[in-house]
């Protein structure tokens, strides 16, 4: 099979690169674009620690092609941060100590702030829904609830 060429936005960039059609975009994003915070934990969308937005839409990069990224907006972890500053759930992440190892977190961050840009106030239940996705085999999950309960907080003031 030939490459393929494909024009798309990496956290508000245009970005152009080149790939066959049966790489993932995970692959496309860690290995054509040095964009290593999407980490790979199975390679079969089970455990989240690749997940990205693609035109806002929460996913597993793994289970993408890096082809079907053409005209699309990719978000991830690299554009969680605002440069030096962290966003407050990033922030928040570390008040609580929700995090260890890290091979889950990029993915964990991701989802949250995809969860709280479409929900700034969800109850204990919504979050764990939404990070079910998510497999940490580290901290258990009360740490990571309580940060994006207290980022939510937050960013409800800020508003």
């Amino acid at each position: 099979m030939s490459k393929q060429v494909v024009s798309t936005k990496v956290n508000g960039d245009p970005v152009d690169f080149i790939c066959d059609p049966r790489e993932s975009l995970l692959d496309v994003l860690r290995d054509r674009l040095g964009l290593t915070g999407s980490k790979e934990g199975c390679g079969t969308g089970d455990c989240g620690a690749c997940s990205i937005t693609l035109d806002g839409r929460l996913v597993c990069s793994c289970l993408v092609l890096g082809v079907e990224a053409e005209g699309k907006e990719i978000g991830t972890i690299e554009g969680v941060a605002d440069g030096a500053d962290l966003h407050i759930l990033q922030e928040k992440i570390i008040d609580h100590a929700g995090l260890q190892c890290g091979v889950c977190t990029p993915g964990i961050i991701v989802a949250a702030k995809n969860l709280l840009e479409k929900n700034d106030n969800p109850t204990e239940t919504e979050i764990r829904y939404w990070l079910a996705g998510n497999l940490c085999r580290c901290t258990g999950y009360d740490k990571i609830i309580r940060a994006v309960q207290d980022a939510a907080a937050e960013l409800r003031k800020a508003a």
